[in-house]
């Protein structure tokens, strides 16, 4: 791996930043309006302590877990995340790694990669879909999925189309062409090894989301998949109920932060939820998941698997995840960074420093298994949960 082994996640986005082009690292960095939401994320993390024990512990730990029936050697899962062309090898390089190192791969319907290429790369890919198009589009993409041998499907709602950001959006273009080669081309000579793993792979950069490709047609690009996705009718919860009993396997919701939806999706029969608000990219503003986890576990953990997605950066933090209610939590920038650094070594590392992590926060909270971790382990200060939907819900039973 170009640079060598990488100790943090931090370091994992220093090299992603000198490696990628401006405009392709700052689509990664993303996060909405004044990026309330992205930082809070990450700092609340750091506003929960740990009361460790010091004697008696443990000698082996147990961090395996299951998720939706899938074996998964570690509580950590990959997020499902749009066009990845910080790597050549794009969804098929993080399915990999994930596969080589036991864990479940989730695969955007907005990817680059076809749900063909990563299933056979990682025989435990869950599906995501938006709700893009009309049902009978729905049911198309679905079966494809089903027939690639995807294991499971995630249902994405924790988007509102925000947009502008305080510190400039990224220029991205719609297709590689001559006038696009023109314009940014200047910006990625200034990144040589990032166009010589392009050169050396024969590929340019695809911006195209094959898993979207109509029968018999050409798949459209992300703007143009982004598109038609905000011109389509908002789903219901009914919606939400049918797309699960077309799909009558393992179904997960993700972009739940009230406890009153959290018990709507429970009424919609999913088996999963992950408490995500999409990584701050959705409604600035949103608190951060951990914070909004506690309420959602309570009132639901004994009636579906709830996972958090946000703000994950080391291996404490998915135990703090656990400790507070979550089963598993999901990761995407954090192996983004890991592909833009070193490709598929790049997220084995970073996956190999959150296993360090949860191992070695397991080992100093006196437990012998991820399964053991509660609320005790964890020391949450005056004032950090945020309670989100059950004032919501106490109004409609009085009415």
């Amino acid at each position: 791996m170009a640079g060598g082994w990488f100790e943090t996640v931090a370091e994992a986005q220093r090299r992603a930043k000198k490696r990628l082009p401006k405009s392709v690292y700052g689509a990664l960095v993303a996060g909405s309006e004044r990026g309330l939401t992205i930082d809070d994320n990450i700092a609340a993390f750091g506003e929960l302590g740990f009361a460790p024990h010091v004697a008696g512990l443990s000698g082996t730990r147990d961090l395996a877990t299951t998720v939706m029936g899938q074996p998964a050697s570690m509580p950590v899962l990959i997020s499902p995340t749009g066009v990845q062309a910080v790597h050549p090898d794009g969804e098929v390089a993080v399915a990999r790694a994930a596969a080589a190192r036991g864990i479940p791969m989730g695969l955007s319907s907005f990817a680059s990669k076809s749900i063909e290429e990563v299933a056979a790369a990682n025989p435990q890919t869950f599906f995501q879909m938006y709700w893009v198009g009309t049902r009978d589009v729905l049911v198309q993409r679905m079966e494809r999925a089903r027939k690639a041998g995807a294991v499971g499907l995630i249902m994405t709602l924790d988007w509102s189309f925000s947009n502008g950001r305080d510190w400039g959006s990224p220029a991205i273009p719609e297709k590689v062409d001559l006038k696009a080669a023109l314009k940014f081309g200047p910006e990625c000579a200034l990144r040589p090894g990032w166009l010589l793993d392009f050169a050396k792979a024969g590929k340019i950069p695809d911006l195209t989301t094959p898993n979207l490709t109509p029968p018999g047609g050409t798949a459209p690009t992300f703007f143009g998949a982004y598109g038609e996705w905000m011109g389509t009718p908002l789903p219901t919860w009914d919606d939400v109920a049918w797309l699960r009993e077309q799909w009558g396997g393992p179904f997960m919701l993700k972009g739940i932060t009230r406890v009153d939806d959290a018990r709507r999706a429970v009424d919609a029969g999913v088996t999963a939820i992950s408490v995500s608000n999409h990584g701050g990219n959705n409604l600035d503003g949103t608190p951060a998941t951990i914070r909004v986890l506690p309420a959602v576990a309570e009132a639901v953990g004994e009636q579906v698997e709830v996972l958090l997605d946000g703000g994950i950066r080391r291996g404490s933090d998915v135990v703090k995840a656990l400790s507070l209610g979550a089963k598993a939590v999901l990761i995407g920038r954090a192996y983004l960074w890991g592909l833009a650094a070193g490709g598929q070594a790049g997220v084995e590392n970073v996956l190999d420093i959150l296993r360090g992590g949860i191992d070695s926060a397991v080992l100093g909270l006196g437990h012998s298994s991820v399964q053991d971790l509660s609320p005790e382990d964890v020391v949450v200060p005056p004032g950090f949960r945020r309670d989100l939907g059950i004032r919501a819900e106490a109004s409609a039973i009085r009415r």
